[in-house]
C-alpha cells in the first residue's frame, strides 16, 4: 500500500463519511417533510399485490416503456445504479488495495460478466438520455419540448455522474487485467480486456480509477443530501414507494373515479363536516395527503405528462409537469416553517405559533412562503395561477403517461374543491351550470318533463319505466346531454332503434333521471355531486329492488355516465352493471342480432372518448363497430391511451376557452389530416365539441362541407337499415350479411401516423 493509494483512500472516506452522513440525515429530513401531509390510510395495503406492481413496473419498465426509445436506455442506467452500487462499494477496498475484490464473487466468472455489462450499459445508457435531451432540447419550436420548463442543470450533473460511475467500473476492471489480477476469460470482460492492452500495469492506476468511482458518487450524495427538491435524482429512491402507495391497489392508474374528500385520513361526510375542523378539498399544501407529498417528491421532470397534456399544447398556462414542480418548491420552501408547528386560519393569521417571539429560529423565506395563497395570481403572489388550475380537463393523459405514478388530476380537483366550497372562487360561466344543475337536474336548465322528447316520431314506442321493470334487461341511461342537445339526441335515437331491431328489451327513466353530476364533481362542487349521485343512487335502487346486483345492468351513451355511474356511485351504494353502448352493440353484432347489411363505403377516423378509453380502457368496442359498418377506419397519429381530449373534461364544456388555440379544433385538425368523410366517436360531450371545430374549420375553408361528425351507433344503423345500393353490388362491393365474427373484426387499421397534420406534433417516441 503505497503513498498514492493511501493518500487517495483517506480523501475517499474522509469525504464519503461526509457524504453519507448528509445523505442519511436528508433522508429522516424527507420523513419528517412527507409526513406533513394529511394521513391516507387507503395506501396500506394489500401487501402483495402492491409489491407485485411495484416489482413488475421497475424490473419490466412496464411504464417506462410507454415511450419506447427512451426506456432501454433508462432501463440500462436504472440497473447500473442499483446493482451497480456494488462495484461503488467494493471500490472503497480498491482504493486502499488495488487487488482487492469482493470474496468468492470476484473469481466467478459470471459475475465479471455482470460488472462488464452493467458498466458499459451505464455509459451506453447515460449517453443515450444525453443525447435524447439534446434532440428534445426546448431551444427548437415552442411548446414542442416536454423538457420544456425542465432544470437541464440537474439533469445534466446526474447523466454525468451516470456516464463517471460507468467509465470508472471500466476503468478498474481494465486497470486490474492490466496487471493480471484476475484471469477473467475475454466473454466476460469484453471490453475492459481488450482496453487493459493499452494500459500500464500500475496499482496506482487502480487505485485512481477507484478514487474516480468515490468521487463521482460523493459528489452526487453531496449535492442531492443539499438539494431536497432534485426529482431526477431523488427520485431514484422516491419511485419505489411511490409506486408501492399509488392509488390503486390493484395497479391500475389514478383514473376513472375521483378521489373522495378526506379529511383527517376519513372519507369526509359532508353532512357532519366542520369547516372550522375538516379540510375540504385543498387550499394550502399541508392539506395535501402524504401520498401527494411524495408525488411532488417524486417528479423527475422528464415531461411525458407535458408532453400529452391538451391544454399545454394549446398554448394553454396548464402544465402537469410545471403544476406538481411549483407545488413541489412551494412545499419545501414552507416546510420549515410547518415543522416549527407554523399554520394560519383562514384568515391568514397565525395560530400556530405562540410566544413573545414565535417566529425565532425559522428561515425568513419560509416565513414569506408561509404567506402565500395557494391558489393565485402573480399579483396575489399565488403558488399556481388561477389559469393554470381552470385548463384542466381531467383527460387524464399525463397520469397515463407518468412513469412513477403522480396523480395530477386527484391534486388538481382537490384544489379546485377548496376553490369552488370555501373560497367561491371559480370561473363565472361556472355560476350557471351549478344554479341549473341544483334546480334543474341537468346543465342545460332544462325541465325534466322534457327528458323524452327525444322519443318523438319514432316509428317504435319508447318503454318508460312506470314503477315495474317487468322483464326489461336493461335501464337505458339516456344522460343529460342524449336527452335534451340536438346532436346528441341523434345518437339517444339511433341507439333506441338499434336496441329494438335487436329485441333487447329495455326501459327509460324519463323524467325520473338527473344529471350524474360528473361535471359537477370535476369542477370542485362536491357538494353539489353528493346531493345529484345520492338521489339518483336512491332512484336507481328503488328501480332494481329485489335484483341481484349481475342483473342490475344499466347501458349508458354518455362516456362521463358511464365513468360516474360504474366507479363514482359504488362508494355511495350504487352498485349496478354498467356498460357503454358501444360494448352493448359490438356484442349484439357479434352474436348476430344485429346484422350489418351494407357497407358504409366512407373512410373514418374514431376519436377516443377520455372517459371511455383512457379512464376505462375501452378501446376496441367502438374500433370494431367501425368496421361492421364496413366503413375504412383512419388511426389519428394519437389515438387509443394517447388519444388527445377533445376539450369538453372537467366541466370545460361549460367554460369560455380563451387562452391559445381551442383544444376542439386543434383535435378536429388532427382528424382532418386522416382525409376522413366522417369523424366517429362514441359520447355526446366529443361530439359536441368535435362538431363545433368541424364548422370552425368549414367556416375557415379548411374542411370539405361533406365531413361529419357522427357516434359510432349511426354507422352501424346506417349498414343495419340501409339497403345494398345496386351501383355497389354491381361494382362488386361486399355485403357484411353472413360474415363470422372474425372477418368483422380482422379489418386493419390504416396507418396515418405519417400523414401530415393540421399542427405540428412532438413525436409521441421522444
Amino acid at each position: 500500500m503505497g503513498a498514492v493509494e493511501l493518500t487517495l483512500g483517506g480523501i475517499s472516506v474522509l469525504l464519503g463519511i461526509v457524504a453519507w452522513g448528509l445523505f442519511i440525515a436528508t433522508i429522516a429530513r424527507f420523513v419528517r417533510v412527507i409526513r406533513l401531509g394529511q394521513p391516507d390510510p387507503t395506501r396500506n395495503g394489500p401487501f402483495m399485490p402492491r409489491l407485485g406492481t411495484l416489482i413488475k413496473e421497475f424490473a419490466a419498465h412496464t411504464r417506462m416503456a410507454k415511450f419506447r426509445q427512451v426506456a432501454p436506455w433508462h432501463w440500462m442506467v436504472m440497473w447500473g445504479f442499483l446493482i451497480g452500487s456494488l462495484a461503488l462499494f467494493e471500490a472503497y477496498g480498491e482504493v486502499f488495495v488495488p487487488t482487492w475484490g469482493w470474496p468468492v464473487l470476484e473469481d466467478w466468472s459470471l459475475w465479471s460478466l455482470l460488472m462488464e455489462l452493467l458498466g458499459v450499459a451505464t455509459i451506453v445508457g447515460g449517453i443515450g438520455l444525453v443525447l435524447i435531451r439534446q434532440a428534445n432540447h426546448p431551444r427548437r419550436a415552442d411548446r414542442q419540448s416536454r423538457f420544456a420548463g425542465s432544470n437541464f442543470k440537474w439533469a445534466y450533473f446526474v447523466e454525468a455522474v451516470v456516464i463517471i460511475e460507468g467509465i470508472g467500473i471500466i476503468g478498474v476492471r481494465a486497470a486490474k487485467a492490466a496487471m493480471g489480477v484476475h484471469e477473467t476469460p475475454t466473454w466476460a470482460a469484453f471490453v475492459s480486456n481488450p482496453l487493459s492492452h493499452a494500459l500500464p500495469s500500475s496499482a496506482a492506476l487502480v487505485s485512481v480509477f477507484a478514487f474516480v468511482k468515490l468521487m463521482s458518487a460523493t459528489v452526487w450524495l453531496i449535492v442531492v443530501a443539499r438539494t431536497m427538491t432534485m426529482g431526477i435524482a431523488w427520485h431514484r429512491f422516491s419511485a419505489f414507494f411511490n409506486i408501492y402507495f399509488k392509488r390503486e391497489d390493484d395497479g391500475g392508474v389514478a383514473l376513472g373515479a375521483v378521489k373522495p374528500m378526506m379529511s383527517k385520513g376519513k372519507v369526509l361526510d359532508l353532512e357532519e363536516a366542520d369547516p372550522d375542523e375538516d379540510t375540504f378539498g385543498v387550499g394550502k399544501v399541508e392539506d395535501f395527503s402524504w401520498k401527494g407529498w411524495l408525488d411532488f417528491s417524486t417528479c423527475t421532470e422528464c415531461g411525458r405528462c407535458q408532453s400529452q397534456c391538451p391544454a399545454w399544447n394549446t398554448g394553454k398556462p396548464l402544465s402537469p409537469k410545471l403544476l406538481i414542480t411549483q407545488l413541489r418548491d412551494h412545499a419545501y420552501a414552507k416546510a420549515p416553517y410547518l415543522l416549527a408547528g407554523g399554520k394560519r386560519d383562514m384568515a391568514g393569521d397565525e395560530i400556530g405559533l405562540t410566544g413573545d417571539n414565535p417566529h425565532a429560529g425559522i428561515d425568513v423565506l419560509a416565513l414569506a412562503e408561509s404567506e402565500r395563497p395557494l391558489i393565485g395570481g402573480a399579483d396575489d403572489g399565488g403558488v399556481i395561477d388561477p389559469d393554470m388550475l381552470w385548463s384542466c380537463t381531467s383527460c387524464g393523459a399525463c397520469v397515463e403517461q407518468c412513469p412513477v405514478d403522480i396523480e395530477h388530476v386527484d391534486h388538481i380537483v382537490d384544489m379546485r374543491r377548496y376553490q369552488v366550497m370555501i373560497e367561491s372562487s371559480f370561473p363565472t360561466e361556472l355560476n350557471g351550470m351549478f344554479k341549473n344543475l341544483e334546480n334543474k337536474g341537468n346543465p342545460w336548465g332544462q325541465n325534466a318533463k322534457d327528458r323524452l322528447q327525444w322519443t318523438e316520431d319514432l316509428d317504435f314506442e319508447v318503454p318508460v319505466f312506470d314503477g315495474d321493470l317487468g322483464d326489461a334487461e336493461y335501464l337505458f341511461w339516456v344522460g343529460c346531454a342524449g336527452a335534451f342537445e340536438d346532436r346528441a339526441k341523434k345518437t339517444t335515437r339511433a341507439v333506441a332503434e338499434l336496441l329494438h331491431i335487436a329485441g333487447v328489451k329495455y326501459t327509460v327513466l324519463g323524467s325520473e333521471e338527473s344529471c350524474t353530476g360528473d361535471p359537477a364533481r370535476r369542477a370542485g362542487n362536491e357538494f353539489l355531486f353528493q346531493m345529484l349521485a345520492q338521489q339518483n343512487v336512491e332512484v336507481l335502487n328503488s328501480v332494481f329492488e329485489g335484483r341481484e346486483r349481475k342483473a342490475r345492468k344499466v347501458v349508458v351513451t354518455c362516456a362521463h355516465c358511464f365513468n360516474t355511474l360504474a366507479n363514482e356511485y359504488p362508494e355511495l351504494g350504487g352498485q349496478f352493471d354498467v356498460v357503454h353502448h358501444t360494448q352493448l352493440l359490438n356484442r349484439l353484432v357479434r352474436e348476430k342480432y344485429l346484422t350489418p347489411v351494407a357497407p358504409v363505403a366512407e373512410d373514418v377516423t374514431y376519436h377516443d372518448p377520455c372517459y371511455l378509453g383512457r379512464h376505462n380502457k375501452v378501446y376496441d368496442a367502438p374500433r370494431e363497430l367501425v368496421g361492421a359498418s364496413g366503413a375504412k377506419l383512419r388511426e389519428m397519429p394519437r389515438h387509443g391511451d394517447r388519444s388527445m381530449c377533445c376539450g369538453a373534461g372537467g366541466a370545460r364544456m361549460w367554460m369560455e376557452e380563451k387562452i391559445g388555440k381551442r383544444i376542439n379544433v386543434e383535435r378536429v385538425d388532427e382528424a382532418l389530416g386522416t382525409a376522413p368523410s366522417k369523424i366517429a366517436t362514441g359520447c355526446p360531450f366529443c361530439r359536441v365539441m368535435l362538431t363545433d371545430g368541424v364548422t370552425a374549420r368549414q367556416s375557415d375553408g379548411l374542411a370539405s362541407e361533406r365531413v361529419e361528425v357522427v357516434d359510432v351507433a349511426q354507422l352501424l344503423l346506417t349498414a343495419v337499415k340501409r339497403k345494398p345500393e345496386p351501383a355497389l353490388v354491381a361494382a362488386g362491393a361486399p355485403s357484411l350479411e353472413g360474415e363470422s365474427d372474425a372477418d368483422l373484426t380482422s379489418k386493419p387499421d390504416v396507418p396515418t401516423d405519417e400523414t401530415a397534420t393540421g399542427t405540428p406534433l412532438p413525436d409521441e417516441d421522444k
